[in-house]
């Protein structure tokens, strides 16, 4: 099996190599690039893939806001360049979203099932969530796999964009105190983690659309606490409301994803997300 796998230098990217089966073809910005159709062709016609993977996302979730243009290219249009292409030639496609789809019932409490009604609260949620529709719509042979806040071991040696744990570790080192928010509850997921799930996905044929994180739930305080201590960094900690973070685009304020469906397919769970920070941090 050849895997072209789109964004292979990125943290899920990084971990995808280690855990797929096959022969694998990495494609980053200088191979293919998702806004411009040509490139798209020519990248996957030279790949000769049978399952392509695309990690690769538009995830400033602030700067959506101002240039939704950019967001759209890259996360509507680029997927839907990637379905065409794996449908009308009967190839796999595994495409990442977010929990970012869901925010919009502002009392939800129980974590989201696939079958729930999205409701985005933002550029980036409503251009993820198109992007799922376009592969579903054009690919079907896909799987569409919803994940939230990932970290990985490619942050650590400057490829990608970093992640929340490292920038709560550096801040941690440089600043007397941290004031992080603590009312937006989701479950921020290990990379190596998703990427076994993935790899294990991806041969069992149940195409389709799967929610897949780390198990348990938490808010960005709770983990910002834990890394920390993890880590062995005493400082104070002050958890504060979202209000108080001003942000550009609103966020969600709850969404843990249920990932039953994963686990019926692949025979177990994912990690709990204390052993997932563990992990990462030793």
């Amino acid at each position: 099996m050849r895997i072209a796998l789109i964004g292979a230098n990125g943290q899920l990217g990084t971990d995808l190599q280690t855990c797929l089966k096959g022969e694998i073809v990495p494609l980053g910005h200088q191979q293919i690039e998702l806004t411009d159709d040509a490139s798209v062709t020519a990248a996957l016609d030279a790949a000769r893939p049978d399952v392509v993977i695309n990690t690769a996302a538009y995830n400033l979730v602030d700067k959506a806001e101002d240039d939704p243009d950019a967001a759209y290219a890259t996360n509507v249009l680029g997927p839907r360049r990637l379905a065409q292409y794996c449908g009308s030639r009967n190839l796999v496609l595994v495409h990442f979203s977010t929990d970012y789809v869901f925010g919009l019932d502002a009392s939800r409490s129980t974590p989201y099932q696939e079958t729930d009604l999205p409701g985005p609260l933002g550029v980036y949620g409503a251009s993820k969530l198109a992007g799922e529709y376009f592969v579903q719509a054009n690919c079907p042979k896909h799987y569409v796999v919803r994940t939230c806040g990932l970290y990985g071991v490619a942050a650590r040696r400057g490829a990608g964009k970093g992640n929340f744990i490292e920038t709560m570790l550096r801040l941690g080192r440089e600043r007397p105190e941290l004031r992080v928010v603590n009312d937006q509850i989701c479950t921020p997921t290990s990379t190596a983690d998703l990427a076994a799930a993935t790899a294990e996905l991806v041969s069992s044929d149940a195409y389709g659309l799967y929610h897949a994180t780390n198990r348990g739930q938490m808010s960005w305080y709770d983990l910002a606490v834990e890394a920390l201590r993890l880590r062995g960094i005493t400082i104070p900690v002050i958890p504060i409301p979202s209000s108080e973070f001003r942000s550009r685009a609103q966020r969600p304020t709850f969404s843990v994803l249920d990932s039953k469906n994963l686990e019926t397919v692949l025979g177990h769970s994912m990690p709990d997300w204390h052993d997932a920070v563990a992990r990462y941090l030793s």
